[in-house]
């Protein structure tokens, strides 16, 4: 019976951690584009993964149960990596929305429906959930439990409320790292654990996107204020991704790493401080 990793959204951060925690086991990659699956496919494969691929739409939950199935047909679903997601610059809040924050809650809940014991998931929030001013203890509450179907009900949550798309990112990343909270203990019924890993301005196609986007040049002045001083990696990532989902990181469940080269420290103590 193999051990299967779902990869879901197969960009650079989801292969480099595929790539730590796929060693000897099925490397299951879903995304939107099934040329993107199969590119990240093809990389592994020739660096002797076993895979096969699937295309997913988050934001659907029938296309996630198919996922579902597709994975537990495979063999033992030992892992899970969420990476999908849109960013301020590519969609409206609507969509950042439903994607990133009904999309989470939704893989999030089929999956632990699954996993196995002894099983691990991480999901890729990002730096953005910590820039958003703190949230009533009601909010947070609403964030990590609200039933999946009613999640883009909440009132604070309705267009009139949520008119811009960093907004809509930074409370649906803020939002994932609450969700992941409250299905750690769900997860830790079935002997399993999940975290999310908040990133900040990692080199990929996406954050390219943002670098020559709109907010370009607030996303340059991050970099240069930050204590490292440089964007990171998604092979950074992947060494972290690597701990939680490893028995290094068998007592973390529940939790969120931010990694940001400082970016987050810089907004609340330091130069990029709101005046």
């Amino acid at each position: 019976m193999n051990n299967v990793i779902v990869v879901i959204g197969a960009g650079q951060i989801g292969q480099a951690i595929a790539r730590r925690v796929g060693v000897a086991k099925h490397v299951l990659l879903a995304d939107m584009r099934e040329e993107n699956a199969k590119a990240a496919a093809e990389v592994l494969e020739n660096a002797g993964y076993e895979t096969s691929t699937a295309t997913v739409d988050v934001s659907s939950r029938e296309a996630v149960h198919t996922l579902v199935e597709t994975a537990t047909a495979l063999g033992d679903v030992t892992g899970l990596i969420h990476a999908a997601g849109v960013s301020p610059s590519q969609a409206s809040p609507a969509t950042i929305l439903k994607v990133d924050l009904y999309g989470t809650a939704l893989v999030l809940e089929e999956f632990g429906s699954v996993i196995a014991r002894g099983g691990a998931g991480v999901v890729i929030a990002s730096q953005s959930g910590h820039r958003l001013p703190p949230l009533s203890v009601e909010q947070n509450k609403a964030l990590a439990t609200t039933p999946v179907e009613e999640l883009l009900r909440l009132s604070f949550l309705s267009p009139d409320q949520v008119t811009d798309s960093l907004h809509a990112y930074q409370l649906s990343k803020r939002g994932n790292s609450l969700r992941v909270m409250a299905e750690a203990v769900r997860w830790g019924q079935r002997g399993a654990r999940v975290n999310t890993i908040s990133p900040g301005i990692i080199v990929t196609p996406l954050a390219k996107d943002e670098l020559t986007g709109p907010r370009g040049a607030g996303y340059r002045r991050m970099i240069e204020v930050s204590a490292a001083g440089r964007p990171g990696t998604p092979d950074e990532v992947g060494t972290v991704g690597a701990l939680l989902m490893g028995t290094d990181g068998g007592f973390i469940t529940g939790s969120d790493i931010l990694m940001d080269g400082g970016v987050t420290a810089a907004y609340w103590y330091g130069e990029l401080a709101p005046q």
